[in-house]
C-alpha cells in the first residue's frame, strides 16, 4: 500500500470514550497513518467529533463509513455488545479492522469475527494492547532466553476499580454484555500472564459476585448486576510453571499492578508505576538472579520501542505500538499478533473459568 494508512473511528468523541484518550493521539504520532472520518451514534455527534478533530468525513452508519472508498482501516471503540455489527460491516467491505477487547460479547461472536475475516483475507488486530508493552516484551523475551532459569511459578494481582461499591456504566454489570470485570480487567491481565508464560493447561477458579446489586455512580440507582466482582485463577501453564492470578474489584489503593515470576535460577517482577490499566501504562521490571541478591531495576532496551518518541505515554503508547504492528502487517500483508484468533483463544480461556467457578472442578485445556 502507498502512501498512508486512512483510518476511519467508530466510537470517536470529542470529550470521552477510549478512542479520544489513546487511539487518537496515537495515530495522529504516527506518520504512517491518517485519521480520514469519524462516526458515532447520531449525524449530529459525527459532525461535531469531525469538526473537534479536523477530519473531513463523518457517519452515523458504520457500514457507510466502511464502504468509504477514502477508508483503509476501520478501528472499532465503542462498548463491548456493540462491537459486532460495525467489526462485520468493515470486514463486508474488504476493510482491515482494529477493534478492542473483548472481541465479542462471547466466544461464539468472536468466532464468527475471525472466521469472515479469514475468509475475506484482511489484517485485523485485537487490543489486547498488553502485547505491545515494552516492559513486557522485555520479560517475555528474558523468559525464553533462559535469563531466570525453568520458571516455576508466577503471582499476578490486579486492581479493577470500577466493579466495587458503585459502578459508573449499567450494561457492565449485565453478564450477556460481555463487558465485566472477568471478560475486561481478567482478559488483559490473564492475557500478559500467558503472553509471557505460555497458555493454561489446566485450571481452578472462582469467579464470584459479592454484591448482587450496585448503584450507578451518576443518580446512585441500585442496578441489578449478575457478573461477578471477584475472580480468582490458579492453574499449570506453560512448560509446568504453577500460576495464579487475582482480579480485586473495587480496589483503589496498594499496587494497581504486581507480577511477580519465580525461576531456578532468578526472579523477575513486573510493577505499576501508575493508576491507570496495566495495558495503558508504562510498567517497571525488575530482576535478580543468583542467592541473596536484591532485585534491582532493568532498563528496557530500546528495540521494544517500535514508535517515534513524540507518541504519549500512558493510554495512547502500546497503542500506537499496535497500531505500528498492524501497519506492518498491511504493508506487507502477513498475519498481525494480536489479531482476532489470539482474540477468540483468550475468550475460550474465558470460558474454562467460568466452567471451573460454576462447577467447582479442574478444568483442563
Amino acid at each position: 500500500m502507498a502512501g498512508k494508512i486512512r483510518v476511519g473511528i467508530v466510537g470517536a468523541s470529542p470529550s470521552r470514550g477510549f478512542a479520544s484518550i489513546s487511539h487518537i493521539p496515537a495515530l495522529r504520532a504516527l506518520p504512517d497513518f491518517e485519521i480520514v472520518a469519524v462516526c458515532a451514534s447520531s449525524q449530529q455527534s459525527a459532525d461535531a467529533a469531525a469538526k473537534h478533530y479536523g477530519v473531513p468525513l463523518a457517519f452515523a452508519d458504520p457500514a457507510k463509513l466502511a464502504a468509504h472508498p477514502d477508508v483503509d482501516l476501520v478501528t472499532v471503540s465503542v462498548k463491548v455488545p456493540d462491537h459486532y455489527v460495525p467489526v462485520m460491516a468493515a470486514i463486508d467491505a474488504g476493510k482491515h479492522v482494529y477493534c478492542e477487547w473483548p472481541l465479542g460479547r462471547d466466544t461464539a461472536e468472536a468466532i464468527r469475527m475471525r472466521d469472515a475475516a479469514a475468509r475475506k483475507g484482511i489484517r485485523h488486530a485485537v487490543g489486547l494492547q498488553g502485547q505491545a508493552s515494552p516492559a513486557i516484551n522485555y520479560v517475555r523475551d528474558l523468559i525464553a532466553a533462559g535469563h531466570i532459569g525453568r520458571v516455576l511459578s508466577g503471582t499476578l494481582f490486579v486492581n479493577a476499580g470500577n466493579w466495587g461499591k458503585t459502578i459508573d456504566r449499567a450494561y457492565q454489570t449485565e453478564r450477556a454484555n460481555g463487558a465485566n470485570l472477568m471478560t475486561i480487567t481478567g482478559g488483559h491481565n490473564l492475557d500478559v500472564l500467558c503472553h509471557c508464560l505460555g497458555e493454561f493447561r489446566e485450571l481452578c477458579a472462582f469467579a464470584v459476585s459479592q454484591r448482587d446489586r450496585i448503584p450507578l455512580q451518576a443518580t446512585g440507582e441500585l442496578i441489578a448486576k449478575n457478573v461477578p466482582d471477584q475472580l480468582v485463577v490458579s492453574g499449570i501453564v506453560g512448560d509446568g510453571a504453577v500460576v495464579s492470578c487475582q482480579v480485586r474489584g473495587g480496589m483503589t489503593r496498594g499496587h494497581e499492578f504486581l507480577f511477580e515470576i519465580h525461576g531456578e535460577e532468578g526472579d523477575l517482577v513486573l510493577a505499576a508505576t501508575s493508576r491507570a490499566s496495566t495495558q495503558r501504562q508504562e510498567l517497571s521490571v525488575q530482576g535478580a538472579r543468583g542467592v541473596g541478591e536484591p532485585l534491582t531495576e532493568m532498563a528496557i532496551p530500546a528495540k521494544y520501542r517500535w514508535v517515534p518518541e513524540t507518541v504519549p505515554q500512558g493510554s495512547p503508547y502500546n497503542v500506537a505500538q499496535l497500531y505500528a504492528r498492524l501497519g506492518e502487517g498491511i504493508r506487507g500483508g502477513t498475519p498481525v499478533t494480536p489479531g482476532f484468533d489470539a482474540a477468540v483463544t483468550r475468550h475460550r480461556l474465558l470460558d474454562m473459568i467460568v466452567r471451573a467457578s460454576e462447577t467447582g472442578q479442574k478444568q483442563m485445556a
